[in-house]
């Protein structure tokens, strides 16, 4: 049977021609990103004399247009939204003050991720930590509980999203000693955030900035965090052991087609089309549905739609037998005994 990596060379060739940016499209989609959302959070701002219920409900379409702004950001990290690198950077930075999320650090992170996407031996390194049927029975009743408690949806996409972007990514701490210019990246993200915050503080009053902010940065944060997630951590994924894992399996098989209606697909940036980004970064985002309905191949991958996508938050363990993401009560998690 013919695998994804048998057809690699055919990836190749079909991938190429949308391996170029637009310049006008790519500034439309900044102009057509941060107007609106420019626009929405003085429309939350001035909403604050209305019932808060109000402010509430507009952070979900904020959140969406926030939601596009790092995908110019994620785009412009591969060096794919300009032909020019200073132009991409230049932008990539400019994203990342109103994504929370240091530029150069979340670059070379991100770069990481998809040259070990699918690699067994370096699982929770570059994307979500996930712990194999073997591993989870091997640990102690603590290390289970921790376990549980960190996969737990109301913990990952609510509380540790939010932690991870407000938070998180504030230290430097969080890259290498060895990554200079990322420790940097993160220090010089942290300064234009706090005089940003100051000067919207000093123009509306601080609690009317939390007031606006702390919702929109909570669903923007669990939608990312979302959209992290279930790019990778569906039933039958990929993962396999370093000298057995194959670039084009990883991108077909261990990304996903993430089939969502067609405003959502447009407010997430085309990011559903993972498993045709994870064969080319090099494709801007606005390129992918194209790419994808001109080309047969990349459709044999079934699609993840919505609703079944919800079910892959219960996905808790990779079972190296049946090679599929499990749930615990799928699987017999009697402790392993000690010879």
């Amino acid at each position: 049977m013919a695998t994804a990596a048998d057809h690699l060379e055919e990836y190749r060739e079909i991938l190429a021609p949308y391996e170029r940016s637009s310049p006008g499209r790519s500034v439309w989609q900044i102009a057509n990103s941060f107007i609106p959302f420019i626009g929405l959070w003085y429309l939350m701002y001035r909403s604050l004399a209305l019932p808060y219920w109000g402010t509430l409900l507009l952070a979900i379409p904020t959140a969406g247009f926030l939601i596009r702004i790092f995908i110019i950001q994620h785009d412009c990290g591969h060096g794919s939204f300009f032909d020019s690198r200073k132009a991409n950077d230049l932008v990539g930075r400019l994203c990342s003050v109103f994504s929370l999320t240091p530029y150069a650090y979340w670059r070379r992170f991100h770069a990481a991720h998809h040259a070990t996407s699918g690699k067994l031996d370096h699982r929770g390194e570059f994307d979500i930590p996930t712990l194999t049927v073997r591993e989870y029975r091997a640990h102690s009743r603590w290390g289970r509980m921790k376990y549980r408690l960190a996969r737990h949806p109301l913990v990952l996409f609510g509380i540790g999203s939010t932690i991870h972007f407000v938070a998180r990514q504030r230290s430097p701490a969080i890259a290498p000693r060895t990554w200079r210019r990322e420790r940097r990246s993160i220090v010089l993200t942290d300064l234009a955030i706090g005089a940003t915050i100051a000067a919207l503080a000093w123009l509306i009053g601080l609690w009317a900035l939390v007031r606006v902010q702390a919702p929109l940065t909570v669903v923007a944060s669990t939608v990312g965090l979302w959209l992290f997630y279930v790019q990778h951590q569906f039933e039958d994924t990929y993962w396999e052991r370093h000298d057995l894992w194959t670039f084009a399996s990883a991108g077909m098989e261990g990304s996903s087609y993430y089939k969502l209606p067609a405003v959502l697909q447009w407010f997430t940036g085309n990011i559903g089309l993972h498993h045709i980004h994870h064969l080319s970064v090099k494709i801007p985002n606005y390129r992918l549905p194209q790419c994808l309905a001109e080309n047969p191949p990349l459709q044999r991958l079934r699609p993840l739609t919505l609703l079944a996508s919800f079910r892959c938050a219960s996905l808790k363990l990779w079972d190296e037998d049946r090679r599929k993401l499990v749930r615990f009560r799928d699987v017999d998690l009697t402790p392993a005994r000690k010879s």
